[in-house]
């Protein structure tokens, strides 16, 4: 697939990317802000996630059904999403329907009414999400293993907030932070699909360009490099399952230890999808971690989860013990299988296994128009579109000494976090 982008400015700050791709009469069109969880502070969690709520609710210009509606009847879909790094939205349509995303985006970007009818509305509805999530057990143990990683930093929240906060946050709370930070200059819009440049580009400027460059008002936080100290903490709730997470401090998407750190990872336990849509996937039946626990009895389950964030963030181990064995023998696997990846010399064959089954995967998250055009702002978001262009030569270029210095330097076992979850239930 051609990966020759445009990238345009808008005299109000606006950055746009533009991908032309002829394959299909479609095009998908998505803008990213730059705010998230990250930039939450005490007692405000979950702001970021709730606005992206309130941007379904109505315009000055359009009711919450009119949008709908309007993309319903184009045959096109729509959604939102936010991270701890961004908050996005986007449309798929066809390609003919292109100034309709723009004017839409556009709108809501400027004119979301806030109505505090519907802000008590999902209210109740985040509220009543996040009740459903602590119905998980693995979602209480992740929130707390989280919140252990981190001292100061936000990535320690959940992104949907603390039950208390949701209670608490009004609706000029909703509205400061969209007046501050739904701003064209902390903004990208990113199309991709069958279209004119030079007459996107038009439609662009007419639809964004009289926006007016307002200030961005957002926390930055200061990065946490390492992890605070070894912890541990145990969980008991409902259930007949015993979960362990075990995190360790992961690099920043944008620095060269992210790529050893991704291939590492897909010899431990298989690689992460980093893109939410794509499509396909790979067995993780030859990791490491799943030959040494599942096959052997172990655990019933192995996971791992590596994002691509700002900054410095977590890598996850996710364990279901088997109730035949003890937490203990799972550890001590576990410990026995990161010295021997720290110490014992990686085989070519292996690293070109892992190597065969993260390309695959990502692959699979491009394969599409949608994913084309949400890798040109979810790359933009943390570094630059050319990490995206560039991902799988930089991997490619994993040694296995590379990956033993990053094994080396990341999974100590006075660095981490481990998280156990015990059963009431259990026979």
């Amino acid at each position: 697939m051609n990966d020759s982008l445009t990238i345009h400015q808008l005299g109000n700050g606006l950055t746009v990317l533009l991908k032309e791709i002829h394959t299909a009469p479609i095009v998908s069109a998505w803008v990213w802000y730059g705010v998230g969880s990250r930039n939450e502070v005490p007692g405000k969690t979950g702001v970021s996630h709730w606005v992206e709520h309130m941007q379904f609710k109505g315009t000055q210009k359009r009711s919450a059904q009119d949008m709908d509606h309007t993309i319903a009847r184009l045959g096109g879909y729509w959604n939102a999403f936010t991270s701890p790094d961004w908050t996005a939205y986007f449309e798929t349509l066809p390609a003919s329907a292109l100034e309709t995303a723009l004017e839409l985006e556009a709108d809501r970007m400027t004119n979301s009414l806030f109505d505090p009818l519907e802000v008590e509305t999902e209210r109740t509805v985040i509220i009543s999400e996040r009740e459903g999530s602590e119905n998980d057990p693995q979602f209480l143990l992740n929130e707390a293993v989280q919140a252990h990683a981190f001292k100061h930093h936000p990535y320690r929240n959940e992104v949907i907030g603390s039950k208390e906060d949701l209670l608490a946050l009004t609706r000029e709370d909703l509205y400061t932070h969209y007046r501050q930070t739904y701003q064209p200059a902390n903004a990208i819009l990113c199309l991709a699909g069958d279209f004119n440049t030079s007459e996107a580009l038009r439609l662009v400027e007419k639809h964004f360009g009289s926006i007016p460059a307002g200030k961005v008002v957002k926390n930055i936080p200061e990065p946490e490099d390492d992890l605070p100290e070894l912890s541990q903490l145990e969980l008991q709730g409902p259930g007949e399952t015993t979960f362990i997470q075990v995190a360790y401090r992961s690099p920043k998407a944008d620095s060269d230890d992210f790529f050893a750190f991704s291939l590492m990872e897909s010899l431990l336990t298989g690689p992460s999808n980093l893109n939410m849509f794509g499509s396909g996937g790979v067995g993780h039946h030859t990791s490491r971690l799943y030959l040494a626990m599942v096959d052997e009895g172990l655990a019933a389950g192995v996971g791992g989860s590596l994002s691509a964030n700002i900054d410095p963030s977590t890598f996850t181990l996710y364990l279901t013990k088997n109730p035949t064995r003890t937490i203990e023998e799972v550890l001590q696997t576990l410990d026995s299988q990161i010295e021997a990846l720290q110490n014992q010399p990686i085989s070519q064959t292996e690293i070109d296994r892992a190597l065969k089954q993260t390309k695959a995967l990502f692959a699979y998250s491009s394969d599409n128009i949608t994913n084309q055009a949400f890798w040109m702002g979810y790359a933009s978001s943390f570094a630059r579109y050319d990490w995206f262009t560039h991902y799988v030569d930089r991997i490619s270029s994993v040694t296995p000494e590379m990956i033993q210095s990053i094994a080396q330097k990341y999974l100590q076992p006075h660095a981490r976090v481990i998280g156990i979850y015990h059963p009431n239930d259990k026979s």
